[in-house]
């Protein structure tokens, strides 16, 4: 069994920057997820065939389940492209990560070490806490696109009084808090189960890691559905004027 690292290992370096294993299945997950867009977009057509029908009920789902959250259909329709976006991103990443081979073909150098060539993404905190800043971000643009700027900001800053003052700042520690918690939750989750497969893998090398590899089939598509709906609920939450919370 090869040793299991917390942090991605580099394949190569371009300047000072590593270029990881972590990184890599990245870049295949965004290939993929461009290539199955412009085929489905180039089959188009007015009578759905099987592939478009599925995909179409597939968004006619989503919207309904947005719509379940944000109670407004142009919000979920506005909001859909990022909502899903990081939903199918995080998937394929996942799924990719677990597939035969990822984190046993690798390079093995002069010294006996052994550096696998791919790695599940969210394995690795770095890809974890760039998509929970990206995250956050993203929902405080969405607030200030909907309510403004100055009324958006109020939430963190308001001087009306010391207690509003107060919760302004409690407001703007859970923003950080929510990027760790993304970051961590995905990561810890993912990492785990490669860790799972690898010794089970290690120790029964042909039946027992079956059950195991449908479960973080499971996982991957648990962690995804969890991550985009925690993304959307902080959407709804940011996006709704002060008035308007129940």
């Amino acid at each position: 069994m090869h040793e299991i690292f917390l942090s991605a290992e580099p394949l190569f370096f371009i300047g000072t920057y590593p270029f990881t294993n972590t990184l890599l299945v990245s870049v295949l997950a965004v290939g993929l997820i461009a290539m199955g867009g412009y085929l489905l977009q180039r089959k188009y057509a007015e009578v759905p065939g099987t592939a478009q029908g599925i995909v179409e009920i597939v968004y006619e789902e989503l919207v309904k389940l947005m719509d379940s959250v944000l109670n407004n259909q142009k919000k979920s329709e506005q909001y859909l492209p990022f909502v899903a976006t990081i939903f199918i991103f995080i998937l394929v990443s996942n799924w990719l990560g677990i597939l035969p081979g990822v984190g046993s073909l690798g390079i093995e150098d002069a010294h006996h070490h052994f550096t696998p060539l791919l790695r599940s993404p969210a394995s690795d905190l770095n890809f974890t806490l760039a998509l929970a800043v990206i995250t956050v971000v993203a929902v405080n643009i969405f607030g200030i696109t909907a309510m403004g700027a100055w009324r958006h900001a109020s939430r963190f800053f308001n001087f009306t009084s010391p207690i509003n003052f107060f919760v302004g700042i409690l407001e703007f520690i859970s923003e950080i808090a929510r990027m760790i918690s993304f970051a961590f939750r995905l990561f810890g989750n993912v990492f785990a189960g490669e860790v799972l497969l690898v010794v089970i893998a290690f120790l029964v090398p042909f039946i027992a890691p079956v059950p195991f590899f449908f479960l973080e089939i499971f996982v991957g598509f648990i962690q995804a559905f969890v991550f985009a709906m925690l993304a959307l609920v902080f959407i709804a939450i940011a996006t709704v004027e002060h008035g308007e919370e129940h």
